[in-house]
């Protein structure tokens, strides 16, 4: 690691540091709150709204989480993390095997979602566990005075929704909460938000469905007014993950990835290092130069006129056979 490094310079992995677990919240339904603090109580490095973690989860996986606490805040770093079942395992090993006491391995904060700086309005719009990045932007907003803001909370129900009384209690003048109740005849209208563009800046974040929903909405809004920051892709709609091998072309090593695994997991298990950020498919960073093969790509960054030649090694597969990369 290059000490002169930023930890938000994408062409280089961030510093890990142990840090404990000094508490763990049930907030809504299958979603926790973890506050991580230094062992010895010194203060940890400090982030700016927006900002996410990587954790090495008790199952082995690397896993990015959003920071919630405010930015002022350099005693403990909050995470809120969702249990998917459905999942590889990352979420589960978090919320099922870490607890209070126990130490976890975790990068220094760096952000792709940060606020603009001389903006002088926020319109927040998020979706079940994507308010956590939000959350912390509005604690920095309400403590620095600087701007206005109000946030758009769309959640299943009461239930599975996350900081509920917190935000009722510190943010009631600016927030409305939506439940759909899982009935898309019940999903809020953003319309009337977008139909005639504002001065505000937008920052999303959620379910790739109320990403799209946003994106076809404002399109007419001025370049550079709108931000996401998302889960990545909804596997759901690509194929059942199976096992296929990537052959790096320099080293002329040979690497199986398994069905339960990533490229970029795949690589690391092996002592291959490659530049991460997101690894949910929609920062770019790990950018990868492909030269053969039959990728099914699963990122939100490359043009299609881009495909045939790089992928994203954090979320895209194979659809058969093998990948020979430029490594």
């Amino acid at each position: 690691m290059d000490p002169s490094a930023s930890p938000n310079d994408a062409t280089v992995e961030p510093p890990f540091m142990e840090l404990l677990v000094g508490a763990k919240t049930p907030l809504a339904t299958d979603i926790w709150r973890f506050d991580l603090r230094h062992p010895q109580g010194q203060p940890l490095p400090p982030f700016t709204a927006g900002a996410h973690l990587t954790v090495q989860t008790p199952a082995g996986m690397r896993r990015n989480y959003s920071l919630c606490s405010d930015p002022s805040d350099t005693v403990s770093y909050q995470i809120a993390v969702k249990r998917d079942a459905q999942g590889r395992g990352g979420s589960v090993s978090m919320v099922d095997r870490l607890q209070v006491g126990d130490t976890v391995s975790v990068s220094a904060p760096r952000n792709n979602f940060e606020l603009h700086p001389k903006a002088e309005s926020f319109l927040f719009i998020a979706g079940g566990i994507g308010i956590t990045p939000i959350l912390s932007m509005m604690r920095d907003l309400r403590r620095s005075g600087r701007a206005i803001f109000r946030l758009i909370y769309c959640t299943r129900d009461e239930a599975g929704t996350a900081f509920r009384d917190l935000l009722l209690s510190e943010f009631a003048e600016q927030v409305q909460l939506h439940h759909d109740h899982g009935d898309l005849d019940q999903a809020i209208d953003l319309w009337p938000e977008f139909e005639n563009p504002g001065r505000a800046q937008v920052y999303c974040c959620g379910p790739r469905g109320l990403m799209d929903a946003v994106a076809d909405m404002s399109g007419h809004w001025p370049s550079g007014a709108i931000h996401f920051e998302s889960f990545g892709v909804d596997a759901s709609q690509y194929a059942a993950n199976t096992a296929f091998t990537v052959h790096l072309h320099r080293s002329g090593t040979t690497i199986l990835v398994g069905s339960d695994q990533s490229i970029l997991e795949a690589l690391r298990a092996h002592g291959h290092s490659v530049p991460s950020s997101c690894e949910s498919g929609t920062c770019g960073t790990c950018r990868t130069n492909l030269l053969s093969g039959a990728p099914e790509h699963r990122d939100m960054v490359l043009m299609e006129d881009e495909k045939s030649q790089q992928i994203m090694v954090c979320v895209s597969r194979a659809h058969g056979g093998e990948l020979v990369l430029d490594l």
